[in-house]
């Protein structure tokens, strides 16, 4: 095709408008049209990466395969496109900065005064291209967060300005914004998009495409109206109205020909239509679904982002098991002996969830403690994982006291402890066992039986790991150590084999779980729950 498009996404109005939805949307419709796409998302925020973040601040931190901590946006990427992802796809403005003070103090830039323009949006506009440059991708979607108007955002946006006058036809912008509907007076209004659009152009950017965010169906005359006042063509303003899931999108997108405007727009044949066959049929069987599998997700965030991949790793398994995923948030927080049963016993089947810390860390123990006397199909995440373990050892080995180091320093029985080479890190970013690991599954075991693969590659996130002095007591006890990674000898996956489904893993599943490819641990975790 020649030389990379690159497509700039920006939102306004308000935040959360879905532009990581939109930007995948893009990315998957030119995808089924033979193109090879990636998707970047920048971030204004100051953070080197959301890895030290609270997901009540950003929602989950998402892990690429190279190991690094990313903004949840790269999952939708992964989701959509079935493309992996690595460090080189999100930028932070911490990251940029870090780079342009390294510069200068090594004295790369020769004693010139170091100023937002040219040198941190040469570092900006370098990473635009990076991908691009490197892999010859045919299209680079870059999506930049926050809102138009925000202080944060300017140097992008200034970076955006410069590259589409350098790069012509070969740079365009997709503005997202929103129409709110008035009750009171009964009508949608297209100010707050008007406003937008003129903030956008008071920093030399004229957007190609507009996609408006709405709750109601806009009339073509609304439209017509927005092209006019935002000096964008009739056909450049698309609708993008509330679905009932996220996989809509692209063809909400393709029916308003998105991708028939972008390849005219960038100069390039259109040609057929794609018919995207096996993203219909996954919807088709989602619609489809009517019974409903009933998952308990027992963590301590009551905020659905902050579980993002696990519950589209859910919904994917579900879907796929002809079944509709009803996912029941329960707070670990609040669970004791005398409240689990109520809460809980409904379920087809409860997920013990990830996260760091303390805090709701004694609920899990009460949640596992139930599932597992009462033989309910249970699945342990990275912390969740652990937690199994610790429970095994209080009321089975009869350790009464086990703990994991990270909640005890002290404790007697560490079957939960930091490996010894992490000992000396103090430091909180990025001193994780982060990205993917191999993994060498038990042939005899229920995730053998899921994966039908001995060898696997997951994604990791945590610095605390089963402290293995204690593996032939759990062996001897019921509790198999099925899968073990091959150079640290580290447990990786224990489950016990004489329930139905009882498995904690050390990695992150969910992270690699798409729409087409969902997760073989899922899938089997979701048919067990149906057996119930």
């Amino acid at each position: 095709m020649g030389e990379t498009k690159y497509i700039f996404v920006t939102g306004g109005v308000a935040s959360s408008l879905g532009k990581g939805i939109i930007s995948s949307s893009i990315g998957k419709l030119l995808q089924a049209r033979g193109y090879s796409v990636t998707i970047q998302k920048f971030d204004p925020y100051i953070n080197i990466d959301p890895g030290t973040l609270n997901p009540y601040e950003h929602g989950e931190c998402y892990v690429t395969v190279d190991g690094h901590e990313a903004d949840l946006d790269l999952g939708h990427y992964e989701r959509f496109l079935g493309i992996q992802t690595t460090k080189a796809n999100n930028i932070t403005t911490g990251r940029i900065y870090k780079s342009v003070i390294d510069k200068e103090r090594r004295g790369d830039y020769l004693g010139r005064t170091i100023q937002v323009i040219p040198h941190i949006t040469d570092e900006i506009k370098r990473n635009v291209k990076l991908l691009g440059n490197k892999y010859k991708f045919d299209f680079v979607i870059t999506e930049i967060g926050g809102t138009v108007g925000d202080i944060e955002s300017l140097p992008y946006l200034e970076s955006i300005r410069q590259l589409k006058w350098e790069m012509g036809r070969n740079a365009l912008c997709v503005h997202l914004t929103y129409v709110p509907y008035l009750a009171a007076a009964g009508e949608l209004k297209t100010k707050p998009t008007q406003h937008s659009v003129k903030a956008l152009q008071s920093v030399g950017i004229q957007p190609d495409i507009l996609v408006l965010r709405t709750e109601h169906e806009l009339s073509a005359n609304l439209k017509k109206k927005v092209a006019q006042f935002c000096n964008v063509d009739d056909s450049a303003v698309i609708q993008s109205i509330d679905m009932p899931t996220i996989y809509e999108v692209p063809l909400r997108m393709q029916e308003q020909e998105l991708d028939v405007t972008i390849l005219q727009k960038m100069g390039l044949s259109v040609g057929e239509t794609p018919s995207l066959g096996p993203w219909r049929d996954f919807l088709n069987r989602r619609h489809k679904a009517t019974e409903k599998v009933k998952i308990g997700l027992v963590g301590k965030y009551d905020l659905q982002d902050a579980y993002k991949s696990i519950l589209e790793a859910l919904s994917q398994a579900a879907t796929y098991n002809d079944r509709k995923a009803d996912i029941h948030f329960i707070n670990s927080e609040k669970l004791t002996d005398d409240n689990v049963e109520k809460q809980i016993k409904d379920m087809d089947g409860i997920i013990i969830c990830p996260g760091f810390g303390q805090r709701g860390i004694e609920g899990k123990f009460v949640a596992i403690k139930y599932a597992r006397t009462h033989n309910m199909p249970t699945f342990g995440i990275c912390l969740g994982m652990q937690c199994i373990a610790i429970e095994f050892a209080r009321n089975v080995l009869g350790y009464t006291d086990a703990n994991s180091r990270e909640m005890d320093e002290k404790t007697p029985h560490n079957v939960i402890d930091i490996m010894e080479e992490q000992k000396a890190i103090t430091n909180m970013g990025g001193t994780m066992r982060l990205g993917a690991y191999e993994c060498i599954l038990d042939q005899s075991s229920k995730t053998f039986e899921a994966y039908k693969s001995e060898h696997i590659q997951e994604r990791h996130r945590h610095r605390y790991e089963f402290n293995n002095d204690y593996k032939q007591e759990y062996e001897k006890a019921g509790m198999k150590c099925v899968g073990i990674n091959p150079e640290s000898d580290l447990v990786e996956i224990i489950e016990i084999p004489t329930l139905k489904w009882f498995i904690g893993v050390q990695f992150h599943p969910e992270y690699s779980s798409t729409v087409l490819k969902p997760h073989p641990l899922f899938l089997s975790f979701i048919k067990a729950a149906i057996n119930k």
